[in-house]
């Protein structure tokens, strides 16, 4: 089966990106489709956006979207897409994905291309989109079932969890070195802590950026990609799995914001500028203040960030202005919550502007354990934000869960 994709773009086709979107979806069994509009159409709809849009493409863009609302387009997901550059492109590209989601049930994902975007860096994207089309029974499991185990292959670490019966009995966490062999040894942590056996293990699943290999390597019975695994150990952790939430998940090079409805994705986004507002950026920092990644978080609980003068995102011009910033007399406190702060403001201003914002708010990946982290957040968003327990496992969790929905088929 083919899952229609409508996409929604303004110019993609002059950027020379539109190949590498129709590749992507390609390649994980989608088809981009573009619904047909008249010029007629597109003059009556505007009145519906409540400002002019000068651009004519993203008139054509809105005029698409509406289409898509009115029921005129037959679309299973639908993606959004404009040019960085552009300041009138991201603000229509938001309220259509505003509009999509007040009015349809359809999953979308938005993105903003430049001229040098090629399909694998779409591939994430394009697959949560078909997983929540073609696995919706599956993402709607609720329960563990039997031994199973989860894998997640991180840019940064692997981990690996284990599950019986709707428990976590076992753990593994270890850095990312060889792929196969660190995903080995965080299993073999797991198994010697949950005193089982690798027999013992009924069902597997694998994610993350070393997922299809791992899932070739152990015969995975799922291998899934991130954002929708994520999704489902994100709910199951935090115990919300009915309602609406919204996921923020920061990871070893990116981070990930997901809107959800009964713990099924319907609008996501993942990514920002470079890798500043990542797990990434905190372990330069730490390096930089010659402390551990965990002690991180309580200094920078106690500092102040208004003392730091921070003036870029950029990991690189990031780190450099806390250089600066101790050179003239910062403490290193202060430094540490600048840091998370920016990394806050980040994830506000970029990933936050493009989901729809439900509470509660559930922070996972292994920056959540970081206690400035958590405040930083909680400050700019003025909201409670949950932190789970086991909240840096969370794709290995949500691996294990639906990994143990092929346990029936197994035994059949």
């Amino acid at each position: 089966m083919t899952v229609k994709i409508a996409e929604l773009t303004c110019g993609a086709e002059y950027s020379g990106v539109q190949a590498e979107i129709e590749k992507a979806a390609k390649l994980v069994g989608g088809e981009i489709v573009f619904p047909e509009v008249d010029l007629e159409y597109i003059d009556e709809v505007q009145k519906h956006l409540g400002f002019e849009v000068a651009s004519a493409n993203l008139k054509l863009m809105f005029a698409r979207a509406m289409s898509i609302i009115e029921g005129k387009t037959d679309a299973e997901a639908v993606f959004i897409a404009t040019c960085f550059r552009c300041a009138e492109g991201a603000l229509v590209r938001n309220e259509v994905r505003r509009l999509i989601q007040q009015h349809t049930d359809l999953p979308v994902v938005m993105y903003s291309f430049t001229e040098r975007t090629k399909a694998p860096e779409l591939l994430t994207r394009m697959e949560a989109l078909v997983t929540i089309v073609e696995k919706k029974s599956l993402l709607a499991r609720k329960k563990q079932e039997g031994i199973s185990l989860g894998l997640d292959s991180g840019s940064t670490t692997t981990k690996a969890i284990i599950m019986k019966d709707n428990e976590i009995v076992g753990t593994g966490w270890v850095y990312t070195k060889d792929v196969v062999k660190s995903a080995q040894e965080a299993l073999d942590n797991a198994l010697k802590e949950a005193n089982l056996k690798m027999e013992d293990i009924e069902t597997i699943g694998t994610t993350g950026y070393g997922r299809h290999n791992l899932g070739r390597h152990f015969n995975a019975d799922l291998i899934q990609e991130e954002l929708t695994v994520n999704s489902k150990g994100a709910a199951f952790l935090a115990k919300k799995q009915e309602g609406e939430a919204t996921v923020i998940d920061i990871g070893g090079m990116d981070n990930k914001a997901i809107s959800l409805n009964n713990a099924i994705p319907d609008g996501f986004t993942m990514g920002g500028i470079c890798a500043g507002a990542s797990g990434r950026f905190f372990e330069m920092t730490s390096r930089r203040l010659s402390v551990e990644i965990g002690e991180l978080g309580d200094m920078a609980a106690e500092g102040n960030w208004r003392n730091v003068m921070m003036n870029s995102y950029c990991i690189v011009f990031g780190i450099q202005d806390l250089v600066t910033s101790l050179a003239e007399g910062a403490t290193p406190n202060d430094v540490a919550a600048a840091a998370a702060h920016s990394v806050a403001e980040q994830i506000y201003e970029q990933q936050l502007q493009e989901v729809d914002v439900r509470e509660p708010l559930i922070l996972v990946g292994g920056s959540s354990l970081l206690k400035g982290m958590v405040m930083a957040l909680e400050e700019i968003l003025g909201k409670k934000i949950v932190v789970p327990e086991y909240s840096q496992y969370i794709g290995a969790v949500g691996a294990a869960l639906l990994a143990s929905g092929y346990r029936y088929n197994k035994k059949k």
